[in-house]
């Protein structure tokens, strides 16, 4: 929809000459004071010009008693996590409500550089809801991986002035910020005064000072009420995280009050469209919120006006005069149930996405592994003392454990009785061909392997099991089908999901990648995997900037320490 002139914006609001689209036979629900406003909603091009009176419209939908609520906006997200294009993603979630989407394109930019992230600005140019995008600050987001690609401060501040463009993303090494390190240095240098997106895990005290003193300005990584309490305190936004793997609602559930609402915001980071499908997105955090305690009020602004205020989005967030006409008619605040959805104007459904323009996946072709064989995941070593990965369901923190491992013929091998898997990190580049083993305990595997190009930040091959060939027929496999998910059990392939977008997303509909995540899910159950989310849970065991035990291409990171201390 065309964004107005200022002459016609304010001839419309004063009646003088009919709006575009009407909504009439509502109620707009108001995120400042919580009343409940009677009378027209009017939009003119991609603006409201008035509301709480009665309009006139080129085209007048009454919307049936409906209660009328600002936009949602997820304010940090990886669309490629979602598994899909940004095309597919938004024809999967606007529906639901969301018309603003920030996102991070690091997955892509890790395997392709900056041209992974002007595919998203150029399709952000092209889809119905706005996709907003904070360059990615951190690729790769340590010194310990290795990625595809590599991106200076020059290469950002190349694209800062773009139109979809915000600021700079999450943070992710804040060792580097605290310590200065001068590429860090060199980043925040080039971006002081605008945006910068916070990714701090349990920092706490001076170094939590330091890192904010830096500029920093959000925070998603808060798992805990005193951590997002003391965030909160110095000055943070806080992002409420309830993702695929990473669900921190209820633990922050607390600070959700009406008084702490306008610096408390929603995000994902990220949901998969079997969860979108199951669960919801934004509105599934928005009617979990309100049935654990919050009020509609605190709710409800978290999911627009605060997330549009925290990020300087001054044009949507409530359905006011002036304002971006972001709205969801929902039959009641407790259900959040989306009837009807508009963006900029645009009544979201077939006919809008259908007007889009397409712009053409890129990154084919992108895994460059090296083949492999049973012996590639031997973890030789002549000491029974093991580090082990502890998986802490629902968080993607993990636990540093410690376990005997007997070594037998030099290989300590996987121990399905006390849910020992070995977990081997493959790099999927063509840079140097590094393979790394390790223990993981979580999983509950009992037989066979997972293997998924999914693997944050560098998206190199991680692979699951306690068989070799199984681990070693998963590994390969993802370089034939151009990366995905794949379960192995007894030489044979039980599911797989193809995502050709460098590794990371599928050509196919949401609704095709729903269906073939239920049948992964199910494959990964055979083999006695107890986890929900086995593949994004796996893809953060390789992320070296969260605490406290990970893995990567280069061996075992104790992240506490940030210093790699096994291979394997």
């Amino acid at each position: 929809m065309t964004h107005p002139s200022l002459s016609r914006v304010i001839e419309t609001a004063r009646g003088e000459s009919p709006a575009d689209l009407v909504l009439r036979g509502g109620r707009v629900f108001d995120v400042i004071t919580g009343d409940l406003i009677d009378g027209d909603v009017a939009i003119t091009g991609d603006t409201i010009v008035g509301i709480g009176d009665r309009y006139d419209g080129r085209e007048v939908v009454d919307v049936g008693g409906a209660i009328l609520v600002p936009g949602f906006i997820d304010t940090h997200l990886h669309i490629e996590s979602s598994l899909v294009t940004p095309f597919e993603f938004e024809r999967c979630v606007a529906p639901l409500g969301v018309t603003t989407a920030i996102c991070d394109p690091h997955e892509i930019a890790n395997v392709l550089g900056v041209d992974g992230i002007r595919y998203f600005l150029d399709a952000a140019l092209e889809t119905v809801m706005s996709i907003r995008v904070n360059l990615s600050s951190c690729v790769p987001s340590s010194h310990m991986e290795t990625a595809g690609a590599e991106i200076g401060a020059s290469d950002l501040v190349a694209l800062r002035d773009h139109p979809a463009v915000l600021g700079l993303a999450e943070f992710m090494n804040y060792p580097g910020v605290v310590h200065r390190d001068p590429a860090c240095m060199e980043k925040l240098q080039a971006f002081r005064g605008g945006h910068i997106d916070g990714h701090a895990p349990m920092l706490s005290g001076r170094d939590l000072n330091a890192y904010v003193a830096a500029g920093i300005r959000t925070e998603h990584e808060a798992t805990t009420a005193e951590e997002a309490l003391e965030k909160l305190r110095k000055g943070m936004r806080i992002l409420i995280r309830e993702g695929s793997v990473s669900k921190d609602l209820a633990a922050l559930l607390p600070l959700l009050s009406e008084r702490n609402s306008p610096y408390l915001c929603f995000c994902t980071d990220d949901r998969n469209p079997l969860d979108i499908g199951e669960e919801g997105h934004l509105d599934h955090m928005i009617r979990t919120a309100i049935a654990g305690g919050a009020t509609p009020l605190a709710a409800y602004r978290a999911a627009s006006l605060s997330a549009a205020e925290a990020f300087g989005l001054k044009d949507r967030g409530q359905i006011a005069p002036g304002k971006r006409a972001d709205i969801v008619a929902v039959r009641s605040l407790e259900a959040c149930d989306a009837e009807r959805v508009i963006c900029g104007g645009t009544v979201v459904g077939d006919a809008a996405f259908a007007a889009r323009r397409i712009v053409a996946p890129i990154g084919r072709a992108s895994v460059k592994a090296p083949a492999v064989t049973a012996g590639s995941f031997r973890a030789t070593s002549n000491r029974a003392q093991t580090d082990v990965i502890g998986i802490l369901p629902g968080k993607i923190i993990t636990e540093h454990l410690t376990e005997d491992v007997a070594v037998t013929d030099g290989d300590k091998r996987p121990d399905a009785a006390r849910d020992l898997a070995r977990i081997t990190v493959i790099e999927r580049h063509g840079k140097n061909g590094n393979i790394a083993n390790g223990f993981v305990r979580g999983f509950g595997m009992q037989a066979g392997a997972i293997a998924s190009t999914v693997c944050h930040d560098h998206h190199n091959i991680a692979v699951v099991g306690v068989d070799y060939a199984d681990m070693a027929m998963a590994a390969n496999r993802l370089g034939e089908i151009e990366g995905g998910f794949v379960v192995v059990k007894d030489g044979e392939v039980l599911a797989e999901l193809a995502l050709p977008v460098a590794g990371l997303m599928s050509l196919e509909p949401f609704e095709r990648v729903r269906a073939d995540l239920m049948d992964l899910r199910a494959a990964a159950k055979s083999l006695g995997v107890v986890l929900d989310e086995p593949f994004l849970q796996l893809a953060f065991l390789a992320l070296p900037v969260i605490p406290m035990l990970k893995i990567t291409d280069r061996g075992m990171v104790d992240v506490t320490r940030f210093e790699i201390i096994g291979r394997g």
